[in-house]
């Protein structure tokens, strides 16, 4: 395996505030990155924004600001996020940098070169909320209105250049197929290739700049401007120095992961991979894919009034809490769901309950009866097999099970071996000093085992936890690591009404 490791998320518009389906890919590809780090890999990892389109022109229009002035002012909502989640991203990508749009223009030269780019008419259905154009039968069976946005699909005719993506269909089915390109999950693969089955579709790479007007130009005809999935999906290499710093981006592509959610994962795997190949460049290793948020069994909707906004969660419970619920019980390859009160539950009980009483438990005893020295820990032993497997299948809410399934099993191993009854026979029986060091020592040492397990997902209270059982010496006070709180359930502490 190369030292080094290379791992990107998609890129949104920048013309709405970041939602959970953002944080859900930053902290994905975070927990990936932090355990390549800890694996003694060496990680670069890519975020950004798309700036381009007719969506962020409209924004813009509508707050009475020129389309850059708009996007400069946007994109720090993202930067913001990645910073609070306390992601490590190496790059932020915006696709009005001048280096990305030079590369682009590169790009769309060597394809036309390959005899991959052409002219062509299109008449037919488009969705402006997703950039998309639909066929027919697809607007048919959605009865005329995106599905997504809620909205009819607008009649356009126009005259666009296309990319033959058709051209690498069966290359694409055979890289799937044999998973040279990997999609995890496997349902997903499935899907994909069914929806390729009569072959991949042509696709739009621009249109003339009457009907889109912010975007990059074509290079050789200032009447067209480039479509959206050309200049969005070229990011990933771009970012990288693409094509003019070989040295660098060479070294770390093919990306050894790229997250997308589910519903961008036909632009992923079907096109990307077929610019790919007309660029002659090799294809990612895996394309994982996540699945949508619920909200108490609903899709998250402004109509609906459900949304819920990832630094609402941050502020109230913190960083931790949020990469806890989202990475453990939202599954990492399906659709999982979020209630305030589920949330809560999992906050309370979970963290403050099994692993923060845990915590304070431990070192409370080692404080009162060894005066805070824990003496020689020996390394905790537990299978770090099935957790290591989770963590390469993609199944991280797997391995925060397992992690859980050693926090419960240190919570039971102190109810049944209780060192507060051996500490009673401290002075009375000669072996309970020894009984008791032996009994804390362990329990120190497991803690600091589960401590690396949530690293990847858990930064700063793994952090705290080796602060507290790493150096031999407990401190004299210690924080709870998750206070209870109780804004949206029942605290069982408050009195009860007569």
């Amino acid at each position: 395996m190369s030292k080094k490791a290379y791992i990107t998320t998609a890129i949104p518009y920048v013309n709405g505030v970041p939602h959970i389906g953002h944080a859900l890919d930053y902290t994905l590809a975070d927990i990936w990155a932090r355990y390549q780090k800890q694996n003694g890999r060496e990680v670069r990892f890519q975020t950004g924004v798309d700036e381009h389109g007719n969506k962020i022109a409209a924004k813009a229009a509508e707050n009475g600001l020129d389309p850059q002035s708009y996007v400069d002012k946007m994109h720090v909502n993202f930067q913001a996020l990645i910073t609070s989640l306390n992601v490590e991203s190496t790059d932020f990508i915006r696709t009005t940098d001048p280096h990305h749009k030079g590369a682009v223009q590169y790009i769309w030269q060597k394809l036309a070169e390959a005899g991959l780019i052409y002219k062509g008419s299109y008449e037919g259905w488009y969705c402006t909320g997703c950039e998309n154009f639909v066929t027919d039968k697809e607007a048919a069976e959605n009865n005329g209105i995106c599905p997504d946005h809620q909205k009819p699909y607008e009649r356009l005719s126009e005259e666009n250049y296309y990319f033959k993506a058709s051209h690498f269909s069966e290359q694409i089915r055979e890289a799937i197929e044999t998973n040279k390109l990997r999609i995890v999950p496997e349902f997903r693969k499935n899907e994909f290739l069914e929806l390729i089955k009569d072959g991949i579709k042509d696709v739009s790479v621009s249109r003339p700049r009457k009907n889109l007007s912010w975007g990059v130009s074509v290079p050789g005809d200032e009447s067209q401007v480039m479509y959206v999935w050309l200049d969005a999906l070229s990011n990933y290499i771009t970012v990288l120095g693409y094509p003019d710093r070989p040295e660098e981006w060479q070294e770390y592509w093919p990306a050894d992961v790229q997250v997308v959610g589910k519903d961008i994962l036909r632009f992923h795997a079907g096109i990307w991979p077929a610019m790919l190949m007309g660029l002659g460049i090799s294809l990612p290793k895996v394309l994982l894919v996540h699945g949508f948020v619920t909200v108490g069994g609903a899709k998250m909707s402004k109509s609906l009034g459900n949304g819920v906004g990832p630094m609402e969660v941050i502020n109230a419970y913190g960083t931790d809490a949020f990469r806890y619920y989202f990475s453990r019980h939202v599954p990492t390859q399906e659709d999982g769901d979020f209630t305030w009160e589920k949330f809560e539950n999992s906050y309370n009980n979970e963290l403050g309950n099994d692993l923060g009483n845990l915590v304070q438990r431990v070192a409370s005893m080692i404080q009162r009866y060894q005066a805070g020295v824990i003496g020689d820990a020996p390394q905790a032993e537990h299978d770090m097999g099935p957790y290591r497997e989770a963590m390469a299948e993609f199944e991280f809410n797997k391995a925060l099970d397992i992690t859980w399934n050693t926090v419960r099993a240190l919570n039971q191993y102190l109810e049944n071996v209780k060192p507060w009854m051996i500490a009673k026979q401290l002075g009375k029986d000669p072996d309970a000093e020894s009984h008791l060091a032996e009994v804390l020592a362990h329990s120190a040492s497991t803690l600091s085992q589960i401590a690396d397990f949530l690293t990847p997902f858990m930064p700063s209270t793994a952090e705290k936890i080796h602060q507290i059982f790493d150096t031999g010496v407990v401190p004299s006070t210690i924080e709870p690591l998750f206070p209870k709180i109780y804004l949206h359930t029942q605290d069982p502490r408050a009195p009860k009404a007569e």
